[in-house]
C-alpha cells in the first residue's frame, strides 16, 4: 500500500467514530452548489428513487456503485483533453493533474465497493438483470458523457454534481447500518477484491461502515475541489 491510500485508509477508518465524523462534515453539510449541478442531481436521485425505491437495499447499492465510479472517469479524461490546451500554463496543470491523481484514487475505491457488493448480490441472488445490470450500465455511459461535457465547461458544477450524488449515497449507507446494523455485525464477509485492495473488515457492518466514510470523503473533496475550482478562471 502506497503512503498516499495508507493515509486515506487511516481517515476513513477514523471517520468510525462518530464524533470525528461529525466534525469532517460539517463544513460542508449546508454546502450550496451551482443552480446546474442542483438540477442535474435532482434529476439522477429520483430517478434512482424511482427505479430503486427509497429503502437502502445491497441491489441498490450495486446499482449506486456502478454509478459512482462514473464521475472520476470523466473527470480524469475531461482532465486530459483541457490539458492538450493547456499544457503550456503550469498553475492549471497542476491543479488538473492533482484532480485527476484524486480521481484515479476514487476510481479504485468505487470499483472496490461494486466488486464487494456485486460479490454479496450474486450470493443472495437478489438482483434483477434489467433493474441492477442493464439500467446501471447504460445510465452509466450517457452519465460519462454529460459529465464530460459539463466539466469541458464548467468545472465547479461538475464537482458539485458529484457533492450531490455522493452526499445521497452517504446517507443511504448510514441509513442502512441504522436499519441493518444488528444483522451487518452478525453477517461475516470474505472477498478476495477486498484482501487485494488492502482493506481488511471482519463481517458486513464493518464493511459498509468504511464504504460510508469513503462516500464522505469524496463528498467534501469534491465540495473543496468546487470551491478552489470557483476561484480560478473558467475553462
Amino acid at each position: 500500500m502506497n503512503e498516499e491510500l495508507k493515509h486515506s485508509e487511516e481517515l476513513v477508518r477514523s471517520l468510525n467514530d462518530a464524533n470525528l465524523r461529525a466534525e469532517y462534515a460539517a463544513p460542508y453539510d449546508h454546502y450550496l452548489p451551482t443552480g446546474i449541478a442542483r438540477v442535474l442531481g435532482s434529476i439522477l436521485i429520483h430517478s434512482g428513487t424511482l427505479v430503486y425505491g427509497r429503502k437502502p437495499s445491497y441491489e441498490k447499492f450495486k446499482a449506486i456503485e456502478v454509478i459512482a465510479r462514473i464521475p472520476y472517469q470523466s473527470w480524469e479524461v475531461a482532465a486530459y483533453t483541457i490539458l492538450t490546451a493547456l499544457y503550456t500554463n503550469e498553475k492549471r496543470a497542476i491543479e488538473l493533474t492533482k484532480l485527476s491523481v484524486f480521481s484515479r484514487e476514487a476510481q479504485d475505491n468505487e470499483t472496490m465497493h461494486v466488486v464487494v457488493i456485486s460479490q454479496i448480490v450474486k450470493r443472495l441472488r437478489c438482483q434483477n438483470f434489467f433493474r441492477h445490470t442493464l439500467i446501471p450500465f447504460l445510465f452509466a455511459f450517457f452519465y460519462f458523457w454529460i459529465v464530460y461535457i459539463l466539466f469541458l465547461i464548467s468545472r465547479r458544477s461538475a464537482l458539485d454534481l458529484n457533492y450531490l450524488f455522493e452526499s445521497h449515497a452517504y446517507s443511504q449507507y448510514q441509513k442502512f447500518l441504522d436499519i441493518e446494523g444488528e444483522r451487518l455485525k452478525q453477517t461475516p464477509i470474505t472477498s478476495d477484491f477486498l484482501a487485494f485492495y488492502g482493506r481488511d473488515v471482519r463481517n458486513e457492518y464493518e464493511f459498509f461502515e468504511l464504504v460510508r466514510n469513503d462516500e464522505l470523503v469524496h463528498r467534501n473533496r469534491s465540495a473543496r475541489g468546487a470551491e478552489a475550482s470557483s476561484n480560478s478562471r473558467t475553462y
